[in-house]
């Protein structure tokens, strides 16, 4: 008996066998994300050091584990600020900016890289603008003041839950001393 082999399943095999690859879409860059935050602004770099205190504060109130980096923190001359930060989405990182507002409210948000096969959505325009003008004080939950996206639910939570730990960030260090 002779055995042939069937080329619609050996497609099958092969197709089931190969990795699923993500490839990395980039949206803006950080200078890209800067002039579409604040035209005609300038920004200076302005790093801060991240406490141990500091990053436990910021990962309870946001819940994320993963450690924000100080050193990607920008400030314009009317005391706005540019903030980039990363969250991991379902398995990949998702890379975003946050401009905020002197009062410390979000003025926008850009995704810079987003690396997921799906959720891709949270890149989109209308998403994005619920956060605007949410500050430290507003609750930031998925499902509650924010709108989740159908096959993006971790991308949408843990980008919600990235925007919450900036505001705090902003609100224990970066906003203005309040003149008594």
């Amino acid at each position: 008996m002779n055995w042939k082999p069937n080329p619609l399943v050996i497609s099958g095999l092969v197709m089931a066998c190969t990795p699923i690859i993500a490839h990395a879409k980039i949206y803006v860059s950080i200078e890209q994300a800067q002039q579409l935050i604040f035209p005609n602004k300038t920004l200076i770099k302005n790093p801060i050091a991240i406490t141990e205190d500091l990053q436990e504060r910021l990962r309870k109130a946001s819940s994320i584990r993963h450690p924000f980096q100080g050193d990607r923190i920008w400030k314009s001359n009317d005391g706005s600020w540019f903030i980039v930060d990363e969250v991991v989405g379902k398995h990949e990182m998702i890379t975003y900016a946050v401009g905020l507002s002197p009062a410390g409210s979000v003025q926008s948000i850009e995704i810079l890289e987003y690396v997921e096969s799906y959720g891709y959505e949270i890149a989109e325009d209308q998403w994005r603008k619920q956060f605007t003008g949410k500050t430290a004080g507003d609750p930031l939950k998925l499902k509650h003041d924010i709108q989740n996206i159908g096959g993006a639910t971790l991308s949408c939570k843990h980008l919600t839950d990235g925007v919450k730990r900036v505001l705090t960030l902003y609100d224990l260090t970066l906003k203005a001393p309040s003149k008594k």
